[in-house]
C-alpha cells in the first residue's frame, strides 16, 4: 500500500484490531472504538461461516496492512524467506520488522510506520553515516540508525520521540533518545512481533 491514499481507519475495522497506521490518533480519535463493524453498507447482514481460505486470508491481509504493503511487496518477502533455511513464518517476520521504516517506528522517530516511510524518503535518517532513503532498506545487525543533524528539530520527529516515551522499547533495539539514534543489536525474536500475526495461516496461504 505505498501508493495507498485513502482513509486507513477502514483497514482497522475490516481487520477488527488497531493496526496503529495513524499513530497518536489511534489512542485518541479511534475510529474502530466508535464503529466496531467492517465498512460497507451491509456490515449488519448476517454473515457466512468463514472457510479456511477465509482465515487464511484474513490473516495474512491483516499482516500486509500492519507494514502497509502492497501485495507484491508482501510476496515478494515471503517467497525470499521460503528459500532462506529455518522457519519461513519466522523468516517472514524478522524480513519484515527489519525494514527501515519498521526500525525507525521501532525506534520511536516516527508515530507510524506510514509515517516513518515518509520521513525516510525525505532523507531525515542515516544508516552508519550514510544517508539512506529507501523505506525498504534492510537493516542489519549492529547497523547504527541516526536522525540526520539538520532534522534533529523537525516536530513530526520530536512529537514521536516524546510519544515513545511511554512505549516499550524492544530488546533487539537500542536507542540513545538523547542523541537521536538507535542500533540493532540482534534479530528479533518471535515474542518482539506482533502477537495478532498469524504467521503459519500466511504461510498456509501462500501454500495452497
Amino acid at each position: 500500500m505505498a501508493s495507498y491514499h485513502d482513509a486507513v481507519c477502514r483497514h482497522c475495522r475490516r481487520e477488527g484490531v488497531k493496526l496503529f497506521l495513524k499513530g497518536e490518533k489511534c489512542f485518541t480519535k479511534c475510529t474502530l472504538e466508535r464503529r466496531a463493524m467492517p465498512p460497507g453498507m451491509h456490515t449488519q447482514v448476517r454473515r457466512r461461516k468463514v472457510s479456511d481460505y477465509g482465515i487464511q486470508l484474513r490473516a495474512k491481509q491483516r499482516a500486509r496492512r500492519i507494514y502497509f504493503l502492497l501485495e507484491n511487496q508482501f510476496r515478494n518477502y515471503f517467497d525470499r524467506a521460503s528459500n532462506m533455511p529455518g522457519v519461513t513464518g519466522l523468516n517472514l517476520l524478522r524480513l519484515l520488522e527489519t525494514r527501515l521504516d519498521n526500525v525507525v517506528y521501532r525506534m520511536g522517530f516516527a508515530s507510524s510506520r506510514r509515517d516513518a516511510r515518509q520521513l525516510v524518503s525525505h532523507r531525515h535518517f542515516a544508516v552508519n553515516g550514510r544517508t539512506v532513503n529507501i523505506s525498504s532498506y534492510h537493516v542489519r545487525v549492529g547497523e547504527e540508525i541516526a536522525v540526520r543533524g539538520g532534522s534533529k528539530d523537525v516536530e513530526r520527529i520530536k512529537t514521536a520521540i516524546e510519544a515513545a516515551e511511554h512505549r516499550s522499547l524492544p530488546p533487539w533495539l537500542n536507542v540513545d533518545r538523547e542523541q537521536l539514534t538507535g542500533k540493532m543489536v540482534s534479530q528479533p525474536e518471535r515474542n518482539d512481533i506482533d502477537q495478532t500475526i498469524q504467521e503459519q495461516l500466511i504461510v498456509e496461504f501462500y501454500s495452497r
